[in-house]
């Protein structure tokens, strides 16, 4: 059964970040219809007042819709909304006028023009920042609050608003409008930084799964390389012999299927060594990949001691989890820990910000094939989670008679 809030923690950080961002636009929204939708519209309770209120409902409306689509256009999925911007400011400045031609032409009223004032400059600060929302480049959002400012005073001084006045409207335009514009340009960087980093981090992991595919390639050409050049240039000498009709052929192809079977054994070592990981240079690797990845990892333990077969298979363990780890959820902390009680070892590893992928993973295949190198040495392994978004995988591996005296007298 899935908690009332689990949609929250399956939730990537980046695409928290984006909801609450995204939920922040909308509340702007609301904070516009709460300033100026309940407490001026007292005043204006009266005849042809009721227009502006709903006009003023219509305007917050559209403004979180035009924030949400503005918000998905810098994130790349949907063509930049110009329609809506211009929508916006026609609605913006439709509001305003009608506030102005209220203040000065409708019922005469205490209360009426301060309640028409208040939406008049309200609507155009927010709809300067919201239309902000819909533009790149610091000149062009300049630019939308700077036109905004002088619509006020286009607006407001033809209809005998003293010129002062005028000034300090246009100029409260202009800082307000300011401030919500560099709100939202602040905050979509924001959320453009946290999406980078993330892909920075996804990279990273990449790139470390890249390195140590190189590795085991130049492990290879070191030890192939030479070996197939000699075999090729005793091979061409056992052709030049052979066409002579000399017997010394014979012995350079001996010394050829002496070189290739070599080959093969070193080919095999080195695969060997690939598969049958050391459980101490696993652990230390483990520690710097995810120290790297900016993940706080701390390993407690030693590993000296134990049956090849054993680190082989912990170690194998060790690569997967962190592995894990950073492709899955959002893990800050992650604590790998190596105990020997009685007569066993045991592996703990435990990460925070684990999510809905880590869940999945928990009987993935990777996690399947870990308990089948451990039945192999009759161990177990166990995963799940243990509290709200931390994960633990814990391995136990028995020891045998002789294991447990080598471990005892390292």
């Amino acid at each position: 059964m899935r908690r009332p809030w689990g949609w929250w923690g399956r939730k990537s950080t980046p695409a928290k970040v984006e909801t609450y961002t995204r939920w922040s636009f909308h509340f702007f929204a609301v904070a516009e219809f709460m300033a100026v939708g309940l407490p001026f519209t007292g005043g204006l309770r009266t005849g042809t007042g009721w227009w502006l209120p709903a006009m003023t409902v219509a305007h917050c409306v559209l403004s979180a819709v035009t924030a949400s689509r503005a918000l998905d256009w810098t994130r790349g999925r949907r063509p930049q909304p110009v329609r809506l911007l211009w929508a916006l400011a026609a609605a913006t400045a439709v509001v305003a006028v009608t506030a102005i031609g209220i203040a000065e032409h409708g019922p005469d009223r205490e209360g009426v023009d301060t309640a028409a004032g208040g939406v008049f400059g309200v609507v155009l600060v927010f709809g300067a920042g919201f239309t902000a929302l819909g533009v790149r480049r610091r000149r062009r959002v300049l630019a939308v609050v700077a036109g905004f400012a002088l619509g006020a005073g286009i607006v407001a001084f033809p209809v005998g608003l003293p010129g002062p006045a005028t000034l300090v409207t246009m100029t409260a335009v202009f800082i307000g409008g300011g401030f919500l514009a560099f709100t939202s340009v602040f905050s979509v960087w924001l959320l453009d930084a946290v999406y980078r980093l993330d892909e920075a981090r996804d990279t990273r992991s990449r790139l470390a799964v890249a390195e140590e595919r190189l590795r085991f390639g130049r492990d290879l050409h070191d030890v192939m390389g030479r070996n197939l050049a000699v075999i090729a240039l005793k091979s061409e000498l056992a052709v030049q012999l052979a066409r002579r009709g000399r017997p010394e052929a014979v012995e350079q192809m001996i010394e050829v299927q002496r070189i290739a079977q070599d080959s093969q054994r070193e080919v095999r070592a080195v695969v060997r060594g690939y598969r049958e990981a050391d459980l101490g240079v696993e652990l230390a690797g483990a520690q710097g990949v995810l120290r790297a990845a900016g993940i706080a990892c701390e390993v407690s333990g030693e590993a000296g001691g134990l049956p090849s077969e054993v680190q082989s298979a912990l170690g194998w363990v060790v690569r997967e989890t962190t592995t894990n780890v950073l492709r899955h959820g959002d893990a800050g902390r992650c604590s790998v820990a190596l105990r020997m009680p009685e007569g066993r070892v045991v592996l703990t590893v435990e990460n925070d910000g684990a999510g809905s992928a880590a869940a999945e993973s928990g009987d993935g295949s990777g996690l399947t094939g870990l308990r089948e190198r451990l039945r192999g040495v009759d161990g177990t392994l166990e995963a799940g989670f243990v509290a709200a978004d931390v994960f633990r995988v814990v391995a136990e591996v028995p020891l045998s008679g002789k294991a447990a005296v080598r471990e005892v007298a390292s």
